[in-house]
C-alpha cells in the first residue's frame, strides 16, 4: 500500500477536497436509487487500511470489515441489519453527520440510505487479515 500518506512521509491531504473516483455501485449490493461510490486510498498504517470513501445518492447493503470512521461532510442513516454476537441490535438506525466517529464490527450487515452525499475518513482492518 502506497496511497496519497506513505509510510515514512510527514503529510497532508484535504479530506473535502481530494479527487475520489465514483462508480456504480454494484446491482446485487443497490437497494434502491443510482448509487455511485469510490475510494481514495490514503496507505496503511499498523497493518489496517486507510481511506476516504464516498457514497452518493442512493440506497446500499454492505457487510462491514471492523473499521473506526468519521464523517467529513454529508450524511447517512446506517441500518444494522444483522450484529454478529448482538441478535437485539438487528433494525437499529444510526444517524451519522459530519463530525459523527463511528465504529463498525466485522460481519456487521448495514443497509447505508444516502439522500446527497456522505464522504468519510476510514481506518480499517486490511482485507485478508
Amino acid at each position: 500500500m502506497s496511497g496519497l500518506l506513505p509510510e515514512g512521509r510527514n503529510l497532508a491531504v484535504s479530506g473535502t477536497g481530494t479527487d475520489v473516483e465514483l462508480e456504480a455501485v454494484d446491482p446485487a449490493d443497490t437497494v434502491s436509487g443510482n448509487p455511485v461510490q469510490g475510494i481514495a486510498d490514503l496507505g496503511g498504517i499498523g497493518g489496517a487500511e486507510l481511506g476516504i470513501w464516498e457514497l452518493r445518492s442512493g440506497t446500499v447493503t454492505d457487510t462491514e470489515v471492523d473499521e473506526l470512521f468519521i464523517v467529513l461532510s454529508g450524511s447517512a442513516s446506517i441500518e444494522l441489519l444483522d450484529v454478529p454476537g448482538e441478535p437485539d441490535a438487528a433494525g437499529r438506525v444510526v444517524e451519522v453527520a459530519a463530525g459523527d466517529v463511528m465504529r463498525l464490527v466485522a460481519g456487521t450487515r448495514t443497509r447505508w440510505t444516502v439522500d446527497d452525499h456522505i464522504r468519510k475518513v476510514y481506518v480499517a482492518e486490511a482485507e485478508g487479515d
